[in-house]
């Protein structure tokens, strides 16, 4: 059996494949009567016919994509969020999201000549030839707050995440402090400025640097990470052993941890140590992904306010489409300390 065509629906409703062409399409400019646009609709849905995406963009030169550019990061809580968030923001607006992740290889030339984006979003930067390439052809590039094209934005954000952390530690009395740090190396830029910003926290508030401790999502890592915060030295970062008068150093009393899984974690390992949270080991993550109100207890974390953030990428690209400021203007400060029982 044959596909429902166009020309099965013009027979169905006594109209022309041209009529009925203009009236799926919505063709601007157009005078058809609303009698005849409703018996097209209805022939087209009782048929089951659906105007060809494939076809439009070959006749407009454009499609209804924007093409969103995933690096080569693991898949999470926070990155599907932001894929929910960010493509109910486009569906509001006609749009489409089609995401392209990094780690399958294919060249990203192959895949926006392919599909013909109207605008493409860079969560990683773009090589000269890619960008320039794409902006001859018609693509608007969009570049977000955590791509290469804006690093100090990306930077600042970053840095400010493990700021409010440290604080946050700081200002409930859990010091020292400690830092558990992701194990994956493709999330290593985002762990080093996270660290970074702990780190300056502590130094301006003259404690010692965080005890940096990896910590992989099993509970061996984590019990092993809590067991080094309890022996670490006040004043070496990662190191154990006595303070510099002779006397034993306090434990790690607040971790700041890179993200919310990895919080989870440590949860995890000091309740297999026997060790209270947050009365010995406060407690604070990241991304505050629906598991963290959830945990024992109940995880305090930084929220990133990812809703936010979709709808300043969102309106960046229909500022784009419009003509206007490609960069949709200044990035929000979406950073919110989340308190919880945890610490």
């Amino acid at each position: 059996m044959h596909g429902v065509t166009s020309a099965d629906v013009a027979r169905d409703s006594g109209v022309s494949r041209t009529t009925v062409s203009y009236v799926l399409n919505d063709t601007p400019g157009v005078r058809v009567s609303e009698e005849t646009r409703a018996r097209v609709r209805a022939s087209a849905d009782r048929l089951g016919y659906h105007p060809s995406v494939a076809a439009r963009t070959l006749r407009t030169g454009r499609s209804d994509l924007v093409l969103y550019v995933l690096p080569d990061w693991p898949l999470g809580p926070a990155v599907d969020t932001l894929l929910d968030r960010l493509a109910g923001a486009l569906a509001e607006r006609g749009l489409s999201l089609l995401v392209h992740h990094a780690r399958s290889g294919r060249p990203l030339h192959e895949l926006w000549r392919a599909v013909t984006p109207r605008a493409v979003v860079g969560l990683q930067a773009f090589s000269a030839r890619d960008r320039d390439a794409m902006r001859r052809a018609g693509i608007h590039v969009v570049a977000s707050s955590i791509s290469g094209d804006v690093p100090d934005v990306f930077a600042a954000t970053q840095q400010g995440i493990g700021r409010l952390q440290a604080r946050h530690l700081l200002e409930r009395g859990h010091t020292p402090v400690g830092y558990a740090a992701p194990t994956d190396p493709r999330v290593r830029a985002f762990a080093e400025l996270r660290l970074a910003g702990v780190q300056a926290v502590c130094a301006e508030a003259g404690l010692p640097a965080p005890v940096v401790v990896p910590v992989e999502l099993t509970q061996d890592s984590a019990r092993a990470a809590v067991r080094a915060w309890r022996d670490a030295a006040a004043g070496t970062a990662g190191t154990a052993g006595p303070g510099a008068d002779g006397t034993a150093a306090p434990a790690v009393a607040g971790v700041a941890a890179y993200n919310d899984d990895v919080a989870l974690a440590v949860l995890a390992g000091a309740r297999a140590e026997g060790v209270p949270c947050p009365g010995e080991l406060a407690v604070v993550g990241v991304d505050d992904i629906p598991a963290a109100r959830f945990a024992e207890p109940a995880l305090s974390t930084v929220s990133q306010s990812l809703d936010t953030q979709a709808e300043h990428l969102a309106a960046a690209v229909v500022a784009a489409l419009d003509g206007t400021d490609s960069d949709g203007g200044p990035v929000p400060d979406t950073l919110e300390l989340v308190e919880r029982a945890s610490t």
